[in-house]
Formats: structure tokens, C-alpha cells, sequence
């Protein structure tokens, strides 16, 4: 199990805002913040990866398509929930590179959106499950 992952980011006070308004729909709560890092952990104490989040110390562009971080998936426990992370970072101004819908060339059932956070970071929301399940976090 991936105990957590870290990301640095050009811009630690958008970083804050932006991931404070999503993280809360993705299944996590905010595990610490301080002024030179950040954190999210699972709710209620369940199992999972936590997110760190760093102010990136050297200039650079990041690139999904370059050797590195490729993107961050969001496993949530409803479709709806997939289709509230899309209503949220639409509401954020996000570029949503894939709408919530049905992606048959990855193993079923697969539902999810794809986007990119403020700083070119490709984020997924995705559910495993082909029904509706009760929601709780």
C-alpha cells in the first residue's frame, strides 16, 4: 500500500485553496497544514495514501507527458461523487479533460472525469462500481 504522495507546486497559497474546496468530495480531510507544507489524509481514519503538497524549491514547468508524476486518481464511492468532483473544479475554472462518463478500455466498471489543478496536474475521480452506493465518508 502507498503510504502517500507528494507534489510540489509553484504556488503553495493557490494550492491551499484550490485542494481545500476539492479534497472534501474526494474522500479526505485536511491532516496538517503549515507554512511551507500541507496535507490530506482519508476520513475518519481509513485506510489510504495521504496527498502531501510542497512549494516546488526550483522553477520549471511541469508536463504529464514527461518523465515523472503522470496524474492522481481519486477512487470515490458513487458515481455521483464523480460527478460532484466535475461540478466542483468546473466551478473552479479547471481544465476537465474528460467528462464524467463509462471508459470501457479500462477494466469495468470504470467511471470518471479527468482534469488538470491550477498547475497542469492531471487528477481523476474515478468509481469501481456499476450501481449507486450509499454515501459516507
Amino acid at each position: 500500500m502507498i503510504g502517500h504522495i507528494g507534489i510540489n507546486v509553484p504556488d503553495l497559497r493557490t494550492a491551499k485553496s484550490y485542494y481545500d474546496s476539492l479534497m472534501p468530495l474526494l474522500g479526505f480531510e485536511e491532516f496538517f497544514s503549515a507554512e511551507d507544507e500541507f496535507a490530506y489524509r482519508p476520513v475518519n481514519g481509513k485506510p489510504g495514501a495521504y496527498l502531501f503538497v510542497y512549494p516546488a524549491k526550483e522553477p520549471a514547468d511541469y508536463s504529464r507527458h514527461r518523465t515523472g508524476l503522470q496524474h492522481v486518481a481519486f477512487m470515490v464511492r458513487s458515481r455521483s461523487a464523480v460527478e460532484a468532483a466535475h461540478e466542483r473544479v468546473t466551478e473552479l475554472g479547471a481544465t476537465v479533460l474528460h467528462e464524467p462518463r463509462v471508459f470501457p478500455e479500462y477494466p469495468q466498471p470504470y467511471y470518471a472525469t479527468f482534469w488538470l489543478d491550477p498547475f497542469g496536474i492531471m487528477l481523476e475521480a474515478v468509481c469501481h462500481h456499476d450501481r449507486e452506493v450509499a454515501e459516507h465518508p
